[in-house]
């Protein structure tokens, strides 16, 4: 009787422990519906079966939840037209290189600022990098400033270089580390069949309406698994008493 309220007790816990954590991750992703080129993200479960001690126990394996990280929905969010010329949509795979202090960084926001010297920066200040991992830099005389598809940089006095879009083997691995950006050891290979639309924005790609019915789920099965911790501790408490009085 000990074992099985035991075990109940650990199988609700475990159950509350990843449902708090994928109501964490439902309310990041409504927090950044409006957050430029974000990923939704969702919680990676996995069953653990583990035997019961007592081979004589009618149920000999127990289902616990163990929590596997974060799985992000690498699919494009839809395009939002600025007419800025310094804001670039990625449409298909791949992500802008940005030099960050702390090192190469790579993000799906493509909204981007000439700063006090001419260069092409995120909000943050940070360049966005074309190929060789240069810095984007204009003069005061360059005013009409065109990039096309392949990411080919023009003004009126030339060509200024290429922006640097790159993509991973396994990007759904690569590390988020704040403001949008993500780092990642892997190498980088080159993006196929994507292209850059300027004077957009890509959207989130979060569904309002999924993460919300999503979060009533996880608040339904949250008081579901509370009332098994509670009825658990409940016959606990009663055993004991129980046990108590026969002793006195």
């Amino acid at each position: 009787m000990g074992v099985k309220m035991e075990n109940a007790l650990l199988i609700g816990l475990t159950r509350q422990m990843t449902l708090k954590r994928e109501m964490a991750l439902v309310a990041n992703n409504l927090a950044n519906m409006n957050t430029t080129g974000f990923k939704a993200e969702q919680p990676l479960f996995e069953e653990y079966l583990m035997p019961v001690a007592r081979d004589d126990s009618p149920n000999k394996r127990l289902s616990f939840v163990l929590d596997r990280g974060v799985q992000r929905n690498l699919a494009d969010g839809g395009l939002k037209t600025t007419d800025n010329p310094m804001d670039f949509a990625i449409s298909g795979d791949g992500f802008f290189k940005v030099q960050t202090p702390e090192g190469i960084r790579y993000t799906r926001n493509g909204h981007f600022q000439l700063d006090g010297t001419g260069r092409l920066v995120t909000d943050n200040g940070h360049p966005l990098l074309a190929e060789g991992d240069a810095p984007v830099f204009f003069s005061t005389e360059e005013t009409e400033i065109e990039v096309a598809a392949d990411g080919t940089i023009s003004t009126e006095l030339g060509e200024r270089g290429k922006i640097t879009v790159v993509a991973f083997d396994n990007p759904r691995d690569m590390k988020k580390t704040g403001n949008n950006m993500f780092e990642t050891d892997q190498p980088e290979i080159e993006a196929e069949g994507t292209r850059i639309i300027q004077g957009a924005l890509e959207s989130s790609n979060v569904q309002a309406i999924e993460e919300m019915t999503r979060m009533i789920d996880v608040l339904r099965s949250y008081t579901s698994a509370s009332k098994l911790v509670e009825q658990a501790d409940e016959m606990k408490r009663r055993a004991i008493q129980e046990l108590g009085g026969r002793n006195n």
